[in-house]
């Protein structure tokens, strides 16, 4: 048979990156990107929307974490999806229902029909990332996986800044209604781009069709994912590094710099900047850390939760009524390097399983970050109306959730570091014989 053309620095069977595969890539990722936008526009509307809707601290939270909730339920089925039916069609139907999410949002009259929005909304952005992680892997060469995986994290947290900056500046400029349903066009304008422009994969890089097996058959998929160190560590290190940064962009970061800190919304919502433009700076740095020593990847991830947790408790416990500016800025940039710390749990799900399960992988991975956000959105607003507003008390929740998840970490690490190596040698020895 003839030989597979590779690329410089590729192995056999890599697809082979080049100028397509960024422009196929950046397709994927817009979508990922508007999903972005209006999964945290809650975030600078939760003010907002206790008006709107005459709701307290617990029901406001409740928008979140249905969202949440809808979007973690989703993973596993939607690694299931992308694994038998491909990204473009996947990342099509993910656009078309958190465009009408959206939509709904903005016209909602009453608090249940907004609910019943938001829900929707996280179910078309459940399709979204781990689509774009799949597109990743069959465009590019997979020593660069760990620099494409941030650099999709990296351009969801572009979609956070445009929600901190522009959504806040249109929602108190132009009304809520107006501006949620005028940000749904972004929504209309990615899914025309996915249709015309998005391939699955390159030329002459086909996958192997997956059959329909039934039940069975995916039961078996997620069975032997979760069997995988790799993958039980990865779902625990995205648990553990996502979730604090989520929980403060996505709902109560503005309220706990507001009415806690006593700070003017304009400056809350420059430091909600602050953890955004961190968030961007430390994905790139972490990427490229990784891409060339691997072995970075565990102390990068724990380090960055002891950091986190450091600063939270300095803020949390300062003996003043209200935490100085400078700490509150170490906070936020701090709280920057979380979303590029979780994107490492991918890196250790992704050699821990074959390109059959990728999706399945990936989907059992991002559950972790996401039920630790919800949980977390949860017990911060029972919290606060069971202490009448004690932000310090409410905030606390965050070690241990933090706790639960570094000592699973570490419970999980050398089993998943052995196996890891016994793949590694595995595939050298098979790759010794190349067919021609």
């Amino acid at each position: 048979m003839s030989a597979a053309r590779t690329v410089p620095g590729t192995l056999p069977g890599d697809p082979p990156g080049g100028r397509r595969a960024l422009l196929v890539w950046g397709v994927g990722v817009s979508v990922y990107f508007v999903a972005v936008i209006f999964r945290t526009s809650l975030g600078v509307a939760g003010l907002d929307a206790v008006d709107r809707f005459g709701v307290g601290a617990s029901a406001l939270s409740t928008f979140s974490i249905l969202q949440l909730l809808v979007y973690a339920g989703m993973q596993i089925p939607v690694g299931l999806l992308v694994d038998r039916l491909g990204t473009k069609k996947v990342l099509g139907i993910g656009a078309v229902l958190f465009t009408a999410g959206q939509l709904g949002f903005a016209f909602s009259p009453s608090y249940g029909t907004a609910l019943a929005s938001r829900a929707l909304l996280g179910c078309g952005d459940a399709l979204t990332f781990i689509s774009v992680l799949r597109l990743g892997t069959r465009w590019f060469p997979a020593r660069r996986g760990p620099l494409i995986a941030q650099m999709a994290g990296l351009v969801g947290m572009a979609g956070n800044l445009v929600s901190t900056l522009v959504l806040a500046r249109l929602l108190h400029g132009i009304g809520w209604t107006a501006a949620f349903a005028g940000s749904a066009f972004a929504g209309a304008v990615v899914f025309v781009l996915l249709v015309l422009f998005l391939k699955d994969h390159p030329e002459e890089h086909e996958p192997e069709p997956v059959p329909h097996r039934g039940a069975a058959y995916v039961r078996r998929q997620i069975a032997a994912s979760w069997r995988e160190p790799g993958t039980r560590l990865g779902l625990w290190v995205h648990f553990t590094t996502q979730f604090p940064a989520m929980v403060f962009l996505l709902l109560w970061g503005m309220p706990f710099l507001v009415e806690a800190q006593e700070l003017s919304r304009a400056v809350a919502g420059e430091l909600l900047t602050l953890v955004v433009l961190s968030n961007m700076a430390v994905g790139l740095v972490y990427g490229q850390i990784i891409a060339r020593h691997h072995g970075a990847r565990l102390p990068l991830a724990l380090g960055t939760v002891g950091a986190t947790a450091l600063l939270w408790a300095a803020t949390l416990a300062y003996p003043a009524d209200t935490a100085p500016m400078w700490l509150l800025v170490v906070l936020c940039a701090v709280l920057g390097a979380c979303g590029p710390a979780s994107m490492i749990g991918f890196d250790f799900a992704r050699p821990a399983n074959p390109p059959e399960r990728q999706g399945t992988a990936s989907g059992i991975t991002n559950m972790g970050g996401f039920v630790a956000s919800m949980t977390t959105l949860f017990a911060i607003g029972v919290l606060l109306d069971a202490t009448g507003d004690d932000y310090r008390v409410a905030f606390s929740a965050v070690f241990v959730l933090q706790a639960l998840g570094a000592a699973q970490i570490l419970r999980l690490r050398r089993r998943a570091a052995r196996r890891e190596r016994e793949r590694l040698v595995a595939s050298r020895v098979s790759s010794v014989h190349v067919p021609v």
